[in-house]
């Protein structure tokens, strides 16, 4: 009977180094997959310029400028279309803008995001546009995923900027959730 309160005490003592199961956030168990950042330098976000047509894999916003189409490709840059022939439109070039995910037009200006800078080009001819101004820091940066209820690798600046994430298997949840 001498000795209970010492073997409780180891019993408590051990159980207590046990780790506890992680409770899943908000419900959402990990299934093995995350979203990770996709980091580019600030030499690789500065060059933006104007290459030959490319075929739309992951088209996203559209703008009319009649009869030009200007069609964002997720996270790439800005296809330049001559719609004049709706049936046969022609390709003409593309903007390769890394981190544009946001488009809008008036009148000769063609407003594209960098990332957190805002790019102004000179449209008034769309088969030579011409970049006229970059407004830095113009944009807030976010510092997660466009998605919710979600695992993710926590952003980490000295790798560069994210321009993008990526699904990919990974072994343990990482620290990030939103």
């Amino acid at each position: 009977m001498k000795n209970l309160p010492l073997l409780l005490l180891c019993v408590l003592v051990m159980t207590s180094c046990w780790p506890e199961d992680r409770e899943p956030i908000n419900g959402i168990e990990f299934d093995g997959t995350a979203y990770k950042p996709i980091y580019a330098t600030e030499a690789e976000l500065q060059n933006v310029k104007v290459t030959e047509s490319l075929p739309l894999t992951s088209p996203g916003k559209i703008y009319l400028l009649d009869p030009y189409l200007f069609v964002n490709e997720s996270g790439k840059g800005i296809h330049i279309i001559d719609n004049s022939d709706p049936k046969n439109p022609k390709n003409l070039s593309f903007i390769s803008i890394l981190g544009n995910y946001d488009i809008a037009a008036k009148g000769n200006w063609l407003y594209v995001d960098n990332v957190t800078d805002l790019i102004v080009f000179d449209i008034s001819d769309p088969k030579q546009p011409k970049l006229a101004k970059r407004i830095a820091n113009a944009i807030p940066a976010n510092s997660y995923p466009p998605f919710q209820n979600i695992y993710f690798e926590c952003v980490d600046t000295k790798k560069g900027t994210v321009v993008g994430w990526e699904k990919v298997p990974m072994n343990a949840a990482p620290n990030c959730y939103r």
